[in-house]
């Protein structure tokens, strides 16, 4: 039996995954205090080492929960609207109000393929 790929998996259920661990949770929380926040500053959060930071962000991106931009040398971080939208959606459907999001309007980002050159 094959373990399913990230892209098998319901997005919802990625979702929660993703939000399911403590240091991830506390990761969004910080987010939501502000418009975006630089990586460094998450350690202080969290109480975890960069290199764990960078672990649970990593997992938090793949999920599209949150995204990133670079400047310079560091890194900031903010929630994805669209991931905010659908968490509050599921909770709604948990409440049984009906579904405002569907599951397939989550923007996912497209994987990124190599450029190839054409060959003779």
């Amino acid at each position: 039996m094959t373990r399913p790929t990230s892209s098998q998996i319901d997005p919802d259920v990625q979702l929660l995954q993703a939000l399911g661990h403590p240091t991830r949770l506390a990761i969004v929380r910080e987010l939501t205090g502000g418009a975006e926040v630089c990586a460094c500053d998450f350690t202080s959060c969290c109480d975890v080492s960069q290199p764990t930071v960078s672990h649970h962000l990593r997992i938090l991106k793949e999920a599209g929960v949150v995204e990133a931009e670079r400047r310079g040398t560091w890194i900031y971080y903010r929630i994805v609207p669209s991931a905010a939208d659908r968490l509050r959606a599921l909770a709604g459907e948990l409440l049984g109000h009906p579904q405002v999001i569907p599951v397939g309007a989550l923007s996912r980002p497209a994987p990124r393929s190599r450029a190839t050159s054409p060959q003779a």
